[in-house]
């Protein structure tokens, strides 16, 4: 259950960060709390408000997701720019993602990232250019990212990644 809760945490968290459009209609949602489970402890969150875009939308967490396995990944690109001088900051990365396994494989890429020292899990998959929602047998898949977002919502200064795994989807 905790788990299930740090990953919709982490999920509406970076829909927020990436999810928003450009224009001047926003509602409110409820962030609920939650306490996450990490090796050095725990820490404990609680439920606050955030203003998001209305087109903002909330992907449901499959509880039934697989970690492909004999799975690799190689960053060709990573820049964050934390402040473009245009009131926005910007994410950029390509990454190759390989499917060593002898079966094609339906999924998406699940990466985790250190924000300002916080760890969090993402599926940047639908704001990607390139999302690699399948990989063929023994064959790769460059994965590209590239997403401006304002600054309004506060300022990061550092952006890393920790890892990538690729989810495979229910069939």
């Amino acid at each position: 259950m905790i788990k299930t809760l740090k990953l919709i945490f982490i999920a509406i968290s970076f829909l927020f960060f990436f999810g928003c459009s450009s224009g001047d209609c926003t509602k409110m949602i409820t962030i609920p709390a939650q306490t996450i489970q990490t090796p050095s402890g725990s820490s404990y969150m609680p439920a606050y408000e955030r203003e998001v875009s209305c087109d903002f939308e909330i992907e449901p967490v499959e509880e039934n997701t697989k970690e492909l396995e004999n799975f690799s990944y190689e960053i060709l690109n990573f820049v964050y720019t934390p402040d473009t001088g245009k009131n926005t900051n910007r994410l950029q990365m390509e990454i190759k993602l390989n499917n060593r396994n002898d079966f094609n494989v339906t999924g998406a890429p699940v990466i985790t990232i250190n924000v300002d020292g916080a760890e969090s899990i993402g599926n940047f998959a639908s704001k990607a250019t390139s999302p690699c929602y399948g990989i063929d047998a023994k064959s790769s898949c460059i994965f590209t990212f590239d997403q401006e977002t304002s600054l309004n919502f506060g300022l990061i200064k550092s952006i890393k990644i920790v890892s990538v795994k690729y989810i495979v989807a229910k069939n």
